[in-house]
């Protein structure tokens, strides 16, 4: 026997609530984007949660506790109080207010870039004798003397701090920086990947691009896997005719 209209409707009903219950009980709460996705677009409600899962809750190259100090700065530097699963969890993974304390003065003074990236952009000729990279590297580094945070960790959540709000002179430095400090690529990677979900992909493909001209610049050397890439043509947006 067929459907009725009316038993369509019950099901699709049922299927709403059963999605809610679903991810109440797996995860203590439900933010109210995933109940609009669930009852208006099942397919993306679908997809959406694979790569959330992906992206923010399955176990990769970074070690839980780094992973969430990396978390912490991206929420901070986007201004996203919504991510306070990510404090449980730092919490969860042996974080300390101390802890905690390092990361928000990293991500300060991360965010705090634009005054050096002004330097070499407009006043370099007023200070022949200033390295304004070098001046934010060591002031990075002296912020952090003494404190719980891993040098590691300091990189990686200042990468991904750069690349959440577009700072693209900052990232250079750091990207450039953590392979003379010898850091992983694909941490690297993993803790820039962060910014899709509170920022967006666009940001993480400004910030993919900085990172391919740097690797093509010869300032660098990548692994083969990294070399791969920066050998491939036609990276870039797609190039339109004026008029056509």
């Amino acid at each position: 026997m067929s459907k009725t209209g009316a038993d369509d409707g019950a099901a699709e009903v049922e299927r709403v609530r059963e999605a809610m219950r679903s991810l109440r009980d797996a995860r203590g709460y439900v933010l109210p984007h995933r109940g609009l996705l669930a009852a208006a677009l099942p397919h993306l409600h679908e997809t959406y949660g694979a790569m959330y899962r992906a992206l923010t809750l399955e176990e990769g190259g970074l070690p839980p506790l780094q992973r969430e100090c990396v978390w912490l700065a991206i929420l901070a530097a986007c201004d996203e109080g919504v991510g306070t699963h990510h404090v449980a969890l730092f919490r969860e993974h042996g974080g300390s207010d101390d802890l905690a304390d390092a990361v928000f003065r990293q991500t300060g003074w991360a965010m705090g870039v634009e005054a050096h990236a002004f330097l070499p952009k407009a006043w370099a000729p007023l200070f022949p004798g200033l390295d304004a990279a070098r001046s934010y590297l060591d002031g990075a580094a002296a912020l952090n003397a003494g404190s719980p945070l891993p040098d590691a960790t300091a990189r990686l959540l200042r990468l991904s701090v750069h690349a959440a709000r577009g700072n693209l002179w900052g990232l250079r430095v750091e990207l450039e920086a953590s392979y003379a400090a010898r850091l992983e690529e694909r941490a690297m990677a993993e803790a820039m990947s962060l910014i899709i979900w509170p920022r967006g992909v666009n940001a993480f493909v400004r910030a993919a691009d900085i990172w391919l001209q740097l690797l093509r610049s010869g300032c660098v050397t990548p692994s083969p896997l990294f070399a791969a890439w920066a050998e491939a043509s036609g990276q870039g947006p797609l190039m339109l005719t004026p008029g056509a």
